[in-house]
């Protein structure tokens, strides 16, 4: 019985990567998510550790030794990230994943469900041809405030075209997200020059078949980690950080149309002005958000969103007074 096990573990069908930075609050809720899934197949834990600075490594370590033969620990003691390495799952994950399926999940963010992978893997199984699967996710905020409550992309479980997973109006959570390892054996430059991960992951699965949504809540999506992409976003000058973004977005989707013949190219067109418009809305460009011009994507955004804006734009004094009002509850909160 202890040759098998062990021969399981060198041939698991899903390999879990997970990324971790400065996740000591968060990484116990991702790692217990893991260990708490019940699966008729064998998966490893595949996590890197990006130099954290707080306990998280200690963290990753109580729980390797707790659980010989479960996880596979890479923790680096010099922080790539800041050395231009963007999408380190790419650089450190990946290569060492000996699944048929990855599943992925970032140390802030957790898996509520034990049968997540079970679900995902018997649909994968079953359609070859679907080349990512994901499913809705449950918003938490980290300090308290308000928010959309879910990550919820479509209003019903259903297939994804390739079309509509380069340009979708609503964004998918990475804790969702389960692909065949094929699609990430060679990694292409517009995933490695690109800022964010999980874009780029998504047109990989666009080119090789299609996707399927799962309407059912199996993981928490965080809001607010302090060392998370989107925080750090908005420290410093933040429009300039968003004219970048935009730009290296921009170059991502065009090396994309060229490395793919323009096989998608309206879809592409259209995914990298919604990434422009959205800046708009993020850098408070109402002028340019509320033009006729762009109105579908004014009626993609949510609706606490749009209310927002009309809010500000229509009553900016009652609009003041509400933030200040939010930021104090935050502030007691914390």
């Amino acid at each position: 019985m202890k040759e098998d096990k062990t021969r399981d573990r060198e041939n698991p069908l899903v390999s879990i990567c997970c990324l971790t930075y400065n996740h000591e609050s968060f990484i116990r809720d991702a790692l217990d998510g893991f260990l708490n899934q019940k699966t008729s197949f064998p998966f490893e834990i595949v996590i890197y550790d990006d130099a954290s600075t707080d306990r998280t490594p200690d963290i990753i370590r109580e729980y390797v030794r707790r659980f010989p033969g479960r996880f596979r620990p890479l923790l680096n003691v010099e922080n790539q990230y800041s050395k231009g390495i963007t999408n380190p799952s790419g650089a450190f994950n990946f290569p060492r994943a000996r699944g048929k399926y990855i599943a992925m999940c970032e140390g802030d963010d957790y898996w509520t469900d034990p049968d997540k992978l079970q679900r995902q893997i018997d649909y994968l199984e079953n359609h070859p041809d679907c080349t990512l699967c994901i499913h809705r996710a449950r918003v938490l905020t980290v300090d308290g405030s308000r928010s959309d409550k879910w990550v919820r992309p479509y209003r019903r479980s259903r297939r994804i075209s390739p079309e509509e997973i380069i340009d979708k109006s609503r964004g998918y959570a990475t804790a969702s997200m389960v692909f065949p390892a094929r699609l990430v054996e060679e990694i292409p430059s517009y995933y490695t020059d690109c800022p964010v991960g999980d874009i780029p992951l998504h047109l990989m699965a666009a080119v090789q078949g299609y996707g399927y949504y799962m309407d059912r809540s199996m993981s928490v999506y965080r809001v607010g980690v302090a060392s998370s992409w989107t925080t750090q976003g908005k420290t410093g000058d933040y429009a300039e950080k968003q004219r970048k973004y935009c730009e290296e977005m921009k170059l991502t989707y065009q090396t994309f149309d060229k490395a793919t013949d323009r096989r998608f190219h309206e879809a592409v067109k259209s995914a990298a002005k919604r990434i422009w418009y959205l800046t708009k809305v993020n850098t408070r460009c109402y002028g340019v958000v509320t033009d006729k011009k762009y109105r579908n994507y004014f009626r993609e955004l949510t609706w606490r969103t749009r209310f927002y804006i009309c809010l500000e734009l229509r009553f900016p004094k009652l609009y003041g007074w509400l933030a200040e009002l939010a930021h104090r509850e935050r502030r007691k909160k914390g």
